[in-house]
């Protein structure tokens, strides 16, 4: 059987993706801080579906955290065959007036972390010519992003990161993919802290579900990059192709200012 290592794995779409895998009879190891959240999830999917289920209780943006997942796996012997870079967060506000250490950690959960746990297990997939990166982007990845310019600009980065290691691994066996969400219905506008009056924008929410859904048809397909949602997002994820810069970003500025 096939083992899938989730990180921010207690809800949202981590969870959504600990579901369908599990359902498909593949084994997990569930990373997330919510102690409780994940116990329950890995009793539940044991129970349901018959599999195995490791959970680490781990705060990504401490040090040492990603060694400590990938020597738990390693001295277990369990082979990661998919790895899903899906823990992040971000934060809504004006970047001059924001908090220090929040921004700090939005690039160590968003950036650091995926790419240390890439890191650590591509290797191994590379030298036994399989397995799968699932790297969890967002359609802010495709434009700067005014009042959430950190979270935007990590998104871009693991964008771009995935792109370019779809390359130098498709000759490998290894599977490369970047799912790029737009608004999906987690806590993700809470715990930003996103105002009402600006999370109420956001009418075309899809389900964690959903989003699954697409990013394994778009893995099946060899492809590097998914835009999940539709037509509407893909014309979203494009409009930087389309627009001057500067138009389009001081456009975006008035969308997002309370």
């Amino acid at each position: 059987m096939s083992t899938a290592l989730i990180t921010g794995a207690s809800g949202g779409i981590g969870k959504a993706f600990a579901v369908y895998m599990a359902a498909h009879g593949i084994n997990l190891v569930l990373v997330a801080r919510s102690e409780v959240k994940l116990n329950q999830l890995a009793s539940d999917l044991q129970a349901k579906h018959n599999i195995k289920v490791d959970v680490i209780i781990q705060d990504l943006t401490e040090t040492g955290a990603t060694k400590a997942i990938f020597d738990y796996t390693q001295e277990r012997g369990i082979t990661i065959d998919f790895l899903i870079n899906n823990a992040g967060f971000g934060d809504y506000g004006d970047f001059a007036e924001s908090d220090e250490n929040r921004q700090t950690q939005i690039v160590q959960l968003n950036i650091l972390a995926l790419v240390d746990l890439t890191h650590k297990y591509l290797p191994l997939m590379r030298h036994q010519r399989s397995g799968n990166i699932i790297n969890i982007a967002s359609l802010t990845a495709f434009q700067p992003m005014p009042y959430i310019s950190v979270y935007a600009a990590t998104k871009a980065f693991v964008l771009s990161f995935s792109q370019a290691l779809w390359a130098e691994n498709r000759n490998y066996g290894v599977r490369i993919l970047c799912s790029c969400p737009g608004p999906t219905n987690t806590n993700f506008f809470v715990e930003a802290k996103f105002p009402e009056a600006i999370a109420a924008k956001n009418t075309q929410v899809s389900t964690p579900e959903v989003v699954v859904r697409d990013t394994f048809r778009a893995l099946e397909k060899g492809d590097s990059v998914v835009i999940s949602g539709g037509f509407t997002n893909n014309a979203i994820a494009h409009l930087s192709r389309i627009l001057p810069r500067k138009t389009l970003v001081s456009f975006l500025e008035k969308q997002f200012k309370v």
